[in-house]
């Protein structure tokens, strides 16, 4: 390959042409024929790197951004407006290289950005044909031309007099492309080219053309396949063989393959054998968006949307939504996010295991780290792309904003007595220990006025559901396993709702619902049913809320990413951990000491007398697991939230278009399952640790 030192010589020569009045003769002979020449004023047109515009510095070429799962490796989907993916010199194969420079622009490494032997012999050919028959344009001037045709910091009409046939635009091109030989290497100019060029069928830049017409990568490009390549540039959509003419395709590649061989780059016999190669397209089509997410992962375009959700909240991709989607489509970001695939697939497989795909009900699920907020999966009986319900009618919620992270016209859910632990922990911070004792009745009146069904004497007056089994002398420990009503609405009588309320907010709990808002803010103090889970909330909350006592009371934001690095390699801060403690870790190891006692195991002090889904401590057997279900009025929603501390779920049964549907017989203790399965399934790998030991303070041991 020449050196620069070696291409010096010729390279000045072009210099001094171009210098002179004399250049500006050719290069307007070159674009007009010679009777459109009279009246024009020509300069002359050397250039420095200095006169370089921005865009020719540092190129803002659209790219795509590519989302991955949390092995950095298995694709999500992919984001663009345009299908680009830059890639490094050594990515491309050489005979793609050397295809493209012998299809082109034979003197390329020779010539100092414009070709003074193409010059003359364009001028010649026009001359003689009256017209413009031949063009003189060097890789180096296509290159500046595509750069400025598409440079999002032109106006629309300067970008589009970037491809005019002008003698002016003609002369600033070949200006350029002579200061930009000053600035950049041969090598580097041709590997932009290459990934700026449009190569037809949807494909800008060498990795998007070598994957969508053989579905290989650039590097993996073999003489047949990078000579068809190279022939498609001067015709993109008319010669591209698989929508256009593919004999045209084919008599391209012959071209090329002829000018390597002219060129030294292969033999004769080389171009003669891969001529006779077949086409042998493989053509593969790039996802786009959470909607192309391929169909064996259908579902996991419920976190792509939740991905997408996140990333338009993000000021770091641009002031406005619009401005942060664009930075998406063309930013060419790497995205790996939390989803687990298996966790994602064990989710999906136990929320079917439930509901089927055809149910009007459904069971979404999500899964989050303590400790980092990372949401590893988030799951649903439904097919991502459904836009109706089993029944015909529109607007079936079919997203995760809809379904598993509330918004969108769905609030959420009531999640039952998956509430309880907020008053616990509201208690337990005003010093209250888990010994704190009373003798629940089977139904308890308040000090709450309340004309509602659930009132006796003018008063607010809830009821246990099993009194055989509720009612009776219970503790923090013994009220949360067996989940008795009276006790924690008389707990919450003794701190206050509102510090039940608040302690909510702390872990994450987002009243989305109008109506929940409007009390948690202006009549807090009354809600005396809150403890008991009437407000609406999404499970993906919900794991968050309990993955914050897993975590000794360090709240993490929920986040769907692992890591993102911008075009350049560069490591984006957005969407790293978020935490703070929201809770002293004296107060969150009690809470879960309590919570052992509803799946079925056994509090540090030996506290617990039987739980509500004690089949989850058969399931995760050998691990240290706390959680808690929860029934709205009438069996409308079935809950159940788990932790441990690497892990915690939430899954909550429900029909999305009717909330007052009773949701089946036996699905609480399916819930319970489906929950604690894919719990042990996100905790292959992980080593067992035991929740903390409470401080006796708070224990009243």
């Amino acid at each position: 390959m020449p050196t620069t030192a070696r291409r010096s010589g010729l390279a000045g020569v072009a210099t001094l042409l171009l210098a002179g009045v004399v250049a500006g003769l050719v290069v307007a002979a070159v674009a007009f024929p010679a009777s459109a020449l009279s009246g024009l004023a020509l300069r002359a047109v050397g250039g420095s790197a200095d006169a370089l515009p921005a865009a020719l510095k540092s190129p803002p070429t659209q790219e795509a951004s590519y989302l991955y799962a949390n092995d950095g490796k298995t694709l999500i989907t992919t984001f663009y407006d345009e299908n680009r993916k830059a890639v490094s010199f050594s990515a491309i194969a050489p005979v793609m290289r050397k295809a493209i420079v012998a299809a082109e622009d034979t003197r390329f490494y020779q010539h100092g950005g414009v070709d003074p032997r193409g010059v003359i012999r364009a001028l010649v050919a026009n001359g003689s044909a009256g017209g413009v028959s031949q063009g003189a344009s060097t890789l180096t001037m296509q290159y500046v031309r595509n750069v400025l045709k598409t440079d999002p910091s032109l106006t629309p009409q300067q970008r589009a007099d970037a491809t005019k046939d002008t003698v002016g635009r003609k002369i600033q091109e070949m200006r350029y492309a002579t200061a930009l030989e000053q600035k950049l290497s041969k090598n580097e100019i041709l590997r932009r080219y290459l990934n700026i060029a449009y190569f037809g069928h949807g494909a800008y830049g060498i990795y998007a053309a070598s994957r969508t017409y053989f579905s290989v990568p650039p590097d993996r490009l073999t003489l047949p396949q990078a000579a068809l390549l190279a022939g498609l540039v001067q015709s993109p959509d008319a010669d591209n063989p698989v929508t256009g003419d593919r004999k045209a395709a084919l008599a391209r590649r012959s071209y090329v393959l002829d000018a390597m061989a002219k060129a030294g780059d292969i033999s004769r016999g080389q171009a003669a054998r891969a001529k006779a190669t077949p086409l042998a397209l493989n053509p593969s089509t790039t996802p786009n968006d959470c909607v192309s997410v391929p169909a064996n992962h259908n579902d996991w375009g419920f976190f792509c949307d939740y991905v997408k959700q996140w990333w338009d909240a993000q000021p770091a991709f641009g002031k406005t939504v619009a401005q942060r989607e664009q930075a998406l489509r063309q930013g060419g970001y790497r995205i790996v996010t939390s989803l687990d695939p298996d966790t994602q697939r064990q989710a999906l497989a136990q929320s079917l295991s439930v509901y089927g795909y055809d149910s009007a009900r459904a069971l979404p699920m999500a899964v989050v780290q303590p400790g980092t907020g990372k949401v590893t999966a988030l799951a649903v009986n439904r097919h991502f792309s459904l836009a109706r319900n089993p029944a015909g009618q529109q607007g079936y919620p079919n997203t995760t904003a809809q379904l598993i992270a509330g918004g969108n016209g769905v609030d959420g859910y009531q999640a039952g007595s998956t509430f309880k632990m907020f008053t616990m922990l509201a208690a337990l911070s005003e010093g209250k220990p888990l010994s704190t004792g009373f003798d629940a009745p089977g139904r308890l009146q308040t000090r709450w006025p309340d004309a509602g069904a659930a009132s006796c004497g003018g008063y607010y007056c809830p009821g246990n559901d099993n009194p055989s089994w509720m009612d009776g002398y219970r503790t923090m420990w013994t009220g949360f396993g067996r989940s008795v009503n009276t006790y924690f609405v008389w707990l919450e009588e003794q701190i206050g709702p509102q510090k039940a309320v608040a302690m909510a907010k702390r872990l994450g709990i987002r009243f989305r619902a109008d109506s929940d808002a409007r009390r948690a803010a202006h009549d807090a103090g009354s809600w005396g049913s809150f403890t008991l889970g009437v407000a609406d909330t999404t499970p993906l909350d919900l794991a968050n809320a309990y993955a914050t006592v897993a975590a000794q009371g360090k709240y993490c934001a929920p986040t769907p990413i692992t890591s993102i690095t911008d075009a350049h390699g560069a490591r984006v801060s957005a969407g790293g951990p978020d935490c703070h403690q929201a809770i002293g870790k004296g107060v969150a190891a009690p809470a879960a000491d309590a919570a052992r006692c509803p799946v079925g195991q056994q509090s540090a002090g030996g506290h617990c007398d039987g739980g509500t889904a004690t089949e989850v401590g058969s399931i995760l057997s050998g691990r240290s697991v706390g959680g808690k279900t929860g029934s709205s009025e009438n069996n409308a929603t079935e809950t159940f939230v788990g932790f441990t501390p690497q892990i915690a779920a939430a899954g909550i049964a429900a029909n999305p278009s009717d909330p007052s549907d009773y949701v089946g017989s036996g699905v609480s203790a399916a819930v319970d399952r489906a929950v604690a399965q894919t719990m042990r399934t996100a905790l292959r790998g992980t080593t067992g640790t035991d929740l903390p030991t409470p401080p006796a303070r708070l224990t009243g041991d």
